[in-house]
């Protein structure tokens, strides 16, 4: 989510020079302040099995015992945590 929110960001925000960190504090805060007056949500284009299939790969990157669990096919399941 972070990686989504800094792309918005740097598109709706950062898409110029800001000349002082004062002033990029500013846009910033603005910026963070409208998306959430707004209320503004993800869309997501995948559901948890299907991001799970996707990025099965690095689960264990980030912490060995979350090895997931697939069925016959080769498709994810779950991490073996859950």
């Amino acid at each position: 989510m972070v990686e989504i929110e800094f792309s918005a960001l740097s598109k709706q925000c950062l898409d110029r020079r800001i000349a002082t960190i004062d002033t990029l504090r500013q846009e910033v805060m603005a910026w963070m302040k409208e998306r959430n007056e707004k209320k503004v949500k993800i869309n997501w284009l995948f559901d948890t099995p299907k991001a799970r299939t996707k990025l099965k790969r690095h689960y264990s990157k980030v912490n060995p015992e979350n090895e997931p669990m697939v069925d016959a096919d080769n498709n994810t399941i779950a991490s073996s945590n859950n």
